[in-house]
C-alpha cells in the first residue's frame, strides 16, 4: 500500500466492518486503520488530530465538526441469566421497580429509572464490570445493544427496555481537515456510509 493510512476512531460498540471491506475494495492502495476511542474522549481525539473522523456517540459538541447521523441503538436492560426479569421478551420501566441498577463509569445512556434502586458501588465499575456484576444476579445494568452483546457472557442475558433512551451513534470529522489528503479520504469514507459507488458524485 501507497499513502498515508485512514484513521478512523470507533467507540465502543460501533461496528463498521461492512464500510471497511468496501474501502478495501476501493481504497487498495490507502489502509483504513481502526482506532479505539472512548465517548469521553471521542471529540478531543478528533480535535488533536488522532483520528480523521470517527464513529461517535451523540450528544456531541458538534462546534467545529460535521456529522452525519447513522443510527440509532435501542437500551437494553443486562441481568443474570437466573434473573425472573429473563422470562420476559421485554422490559418496561414499571418491571424494574425494586431492581438495583448498576450505572458504569462510562455510561452513555444517562437514564434514572424510577424506583430502582442505586448500586452501592454506581459509578465505580465500568460497563464490561458492571455486567460481570450484573450476571452474578447482583443487579441489573442498562446499557445500549451493541455493548451488552460487545461484552456478552454465557451468565447474562438482555431484554430491550421499553419507552427507554437510544443511544444515537453517528460519523463525524473536522469541519477543516488537515490537508487535501486527508480530506479525500474522509469524503471516499462518507461516500461508502452513504452508499454511494465509487463513480457516483459528491451531490
Amino acid at each position: 500500500m501507497t499513502g498515508r493510512p485512514f484513521l478512523l476512531g470507533v467507540v465502543p460498540g460501533a461496528t463498521p466492518g461492512k464500510w471497511i471491506g468496501i474501502w478495501n475494495k476501493r481504497m487498495p492502495q490507502v489502509a483504513l486503520e481502526l482506532v479505539p476511542i472512548s465517548v469521553s474522549e471521542q471529540r478531543r481525539r478528533l480535535d488533536s488530530g488522532d483520528v480523521h473522523a470517527a464513529l461517535v456517540r451523540q450528544p456531541i459538541n458538534r462546534d467545529g465538526l460535521h456529522l452525519i447521523p447513522l443510527y440509532d441503538e435501542i437500551a437494553v436492560v443486562v441481568m443474570s441469566t437466573e434473573s425472573h426479569l429473563s422470562v420476559a421478551e421485554e422490559l418496561s420501566s414499571e418491571d424494574l421497580s425494586g431492581e438495583i441498577v448498576f450505572t458504569p463509569s462510562d455510561d452513555v445512556l444517562g437514564i434514572e429509572v424510577a424506583g430502582t434502586v442505586a448500586a452501592a458501588v454506581d459509578g465505580s465499575l465500568d460497563t464490561a464490570d458492571a455486567i460481570a456484576t450484573a450476571a452474578s444476579g447482583a443487579g441489573i445494568v442498562i446499557v445500549p445493544m451493541s455493548l451488552a452483546r460487545l461484552h456478552h457472557r454465557r451468565d447474562a442475558t438482555f431484554r430491550p427496555l421499553i419507552g427507554g433512551p437510544v443511544s444515537p451513534v453517528g460519523l463525524a470529522w473536522p469541519l477543516h481537515p488537515p490537508d487535501d489528503e486527508v480530506a479525500a479520504h474522509i469524503q471516499t469514507f462518507i461516500g461508502i456510509v452513504r452508499g454511494r459507488s465509487a463513480r457516483s458524485s459528491r451531490t
